[in-house]
C-alpha cells in the first residue's frame, strides 16, 4: 500500500442539518493536513431512524445548552460548502437499511479509505466491508436523535467520576465494532457542558488518529468495542437529573459570590517525608501548613551547595495572581528566603533544574502565551529572562528533561475553538536544551488526550532504570483531584508510550478534596494537596 498518498476519507453528515462545530473543525483539519484528502461528503437521509426523545428531554438539552454550553460559531478556514460537497449522495435510501446509492461501484469510484460517520446510523455492512478501515465513529454520535443530545446524562446520573469519550470503527469482513482510541475527561457541571467539551477533544483525537494512520497504513485493533447502547433518559432520569443539576448551580454561584468578595480561593498546603518516586508513603508525610498570607502549591525541591531549597507557587487567600517564592529547609520545617520571580500575570510551577554550571527555571507563565525560560544570575532570588518559545500559544505546567543524550520539552497546550483546557493534552517536543532555539514536535501530538493522566504534576525522573512522569488525575469535578505515576515505556520523535502504575488520592490524610503535584531530591519528597474547603 502506498503510505506516500493521502488518506481518502469520506465524511456522512445528516440531511438537512447544519454543521456543528465539531464537524466543521474535523472538515477544516482534514483539508488543511497534507497526509488527508476530504474525499467526499456523503448525505444520509434516514441518520436517525427510530432515534426519538420525548419534548420534555428536547426543550430541557435545548435549554441546558444555551445556559452552559454557549460558545462562538466556527468559522471555516478551508471548508467551503460550495466547492468541497465533492459526492452528494443518499448513503442509505431504503427503510431496511439497504439500497441506495452506496453500491459497490460507487465506492470503488470514489475509492476511500474509510469513512467518518457523525449520525446515529451509518452505512449498511456490505458498504462497510469495502472500505480498508471501515466506517469510523464516536460514541456521542450514537446518544442522539434529530434534536437532542443525551451524552452525558448517564454519567452525572450515575455520580461518575469522568465522561468517557470513545473512538470506534465498524472495520473488516463480518463489519465488527473495534475500539480504535479512549480518552477519559472530568465531569462537568452539566451535560451539555460535558458533551460540548469532549466533542471539541475529540476533533483532536480524531485527527492524531488519522494522521497516525496516514503515515503507518496499519490498522492493529485487537480491542473489540463493548460499550453498551446508552438509551435517552426517562421521565424518572430527568427529574433526578433536575435535581442533581439544581444543586450544582447552586453550589457553583455561592462559590463565585465568595470568589467576587475575594473570600474564596482554593487553599492548598504541602507535606514532605523521606523517601523517592518509587516508595514514598503520603501517609507518614509532615505538613507544612498555609497561612492566610502564604498559601503553597506546585512545589520543586532543589539541592544547592549542601542545602535543600523549595520553590513554590505563593499567594494570600482571595488573590488572583500568584507569584514564585523560595524557602530552605531546617529540618522539616522551611524557612522563607524571599521573592524569586514576580510579573504583571500569574506564575506558578516553577521547575528548576540544573545544566551544568547554570541553574534554569521554568515557571508557567501561560497568561503571557509564551513558554519562559529564566536564568539564575545569582541565587536564589535574582533571575534572568533566557529564551522564550511556543508564542502565541499558552503551555502549562512544563518540563524539560534530559534523557538518553536529548532535551525533551513536555508541556500543556490545548487545541481548541471554544473551550481551552490545560488539563486534558500532552505535547511533547525534541529540543536543544534551556536555549530552545531548535524546537521538533513529535510526530503524533498531543501524544497523550485525557483529563485523568495527561497534565504534567512535577518534574520528570530517572529511577532504577525507569523514566518516570507524575501526572495529575483530574476526575470526580474536582481539579487537581489526585496524582498519578506514569512510566514512560517509549520516548522517540515517532512513537510515545506510557502507563500508570501507580494512583494517590486525597485520602492519604483526613479533611484533603485533592493532591495534585509531586517532587524529590536527595532523600527527601513533597507534594501539595487541596484543603477540602
Amino acid at each position: 500500500m502506498d503510505v506516500t498518498k493521502p488518506l481518502r476519507i469520506g465524511v456522512l453528515i445528516a440531511h438537512g442539518r447544519a454543521f456543528e462545530n465539531w464537524e466543521l473543525m474535523v472538515l477544516d483539519r482534514i483539508l488543511a493536513d497534507p497526509r488527508l484528502e476530504l474525499a467526499a461528503v456523503l448525505i444520509h437521509h434516514c441518520a436517525f431512524n427510530e432515534h426519538k426523545t420525548s419534548r420534555l428531554l428536547s426543550w430541557g438539552a435545548w435549554l441546558e445548552a444555551k445556559a452552559f454550553a454557549r460558545q462562538p460559531a466556527y468559522v471555516s478556514k478551508h471548508f467551503d460548502t460550495s466547492r468541497h460537497f465533492i459526492d452528494c449522495y443518499d448513503a442509505v435510501a431504503n427503510q431496511d437499511g439497504t439500497g441506495g446509492n452506496m453500491t459497490p461501484a460507487f465506492l470503488q469510484r470514489l475509492n476511500l479509505d474509510l469513512v467518518i460517520r457523525t449520525t446515529p446510523e451509518g452505512m449498511p455492512d456490505d458498504a462497510i466491508r469495502l472500505l480498508p478501515f471501515g466506517e469510523w465513529a464516536f460514541n456521542f454520535s450514537d446518544q442522539r436523535s434529530a434534536d437532542t443530545d443525551w451524552f452525558g446524562y448517564a454519567d452525572i446520573l450515575a455520580k461518575a467520576p469522568t465522561t468517557n469519550l470513545l473512538l470506534y470503527a465498524k472495520y473488516g469482513s463480518e463489519a465488527a465494532r473495534v475500539e480504535i482510541a479512549r480518552a477519559a475527561f472530568n465531569i462537568k457541571l452539566s451535560a451539555a457542558r460535558g458533551s460540548a467539551v469532549v466533542r471539541e477533544r475529540g476533533v483532536t483525537l480524531l485527527l492524531r488518529e488519522l494522521t497516525r494512520l496516514a503515515d503507518t497504513r496499519q490498522f492493529d485493533l485487537p480491542r473489540v468495542y463493548g460499550q453498551p447502547d446508552v438509551p435517552a433518559p426517562s421521565f424518572s432520569d430527568l427529574l433526578r437529573y433536575a435535581r442533581i443539576l439544581t444543586g450544582s448551580v447552586s453550589a457553583r454561584a455561592f462559590r463565585a459570590i465568595k470568589a467576587r468578595l475575594r473570600s474564596d480561593s482554593a487553599i492548598w498546603t504541602l507535606y514532605t517525608g523521606r523517601g523517592h518516586i518509587g516508595d514514598f508513603d503520603p501517609s507518614q508525610a509532615i505538613e507544612i501548613p498555609p497561612s492566610e498570607s502564604s498559601i503553597k502549591a506546585d512545589p520543586f525541591l532543589f539541592q544547592h551547595e549542601g542545602e535543600c531549597y523549595l520553590f513554590y507557587e505563593a499567594y494570600a487567600r482571595g488573590d488572583r495572581k500568584a507569584h514564585i517564592a523560595v524557602g530552605r529547609f531546617n529540618g522539616d520545617t522551611v524557612e522563607q528566603v524571599g521573592v524569586a520571580l514576580e510579573r504583571p500575570y500569574h506564575l506558578s510551577y516553577p521547575c528548576v533544574f540544573r545544566d551544568g554550571d547554570q541553574i534554569f527555571m521554568i515557571p508557567e507563565t501561560h497568561q503571557a502565551r509564551r513558554l519562559e525560560v529564566w536564568r539564575c544570575s545569582q541565587f536564589p532570588l535574582k533571575w534572568e529572562l533566557h529564551a522564550t518559545a511556543l508564542e502565541g500559544q499558552s503551555p502549562a505546567d512544563s518540563v524539560l528533561t534530559r534523557h538518553d543524550g536529548k532535551w525533551w520539552l513536555f508541556t500543556n497546550l490545548s487545541d481548541y475553538h471554544a473551550y481551552e483546557d490545560h488539563c486534558s493534552e500532552l505535547y511533547v517536543f525534541e529540543v536543544d536544551g534551556p536555549e530552545l532555539t531548535r524546537i521538533e514536535p513529535h510526530k503524533h501530538n498531543p501524544v497523550v488526550i485525557g483529563s485523568t493522566v495527561a497534565r504534567g504534576a512535577g518534574r520528570i525522573f530517572e529511577h532504577d532504570g525507569r523514566l518516570l512522569r507524575p501526572s495529575q488525575r483530574n476526575t470526580n469535578g474536582v481539579y487537581g483531584y489526585g496524582l498519578n505515576i506514569m512510566e514512560i515505556e517509549e520516548l522517540t520523535l515517532d512513537d510515545y508510550r506510557e502507563r500508570c502504575i501507580r494512583t494517590i488520592t486525597p485520602g492519604f490524610k483526613p479533611g484533603l478534596r485533592g493532591c495534585h503535584h509531586f517532587d524529590a531530591t536527595n532523600g527527601r519528597y513533597i507534594l501539595d494537596a487541596r484543603l477540602g474547603t
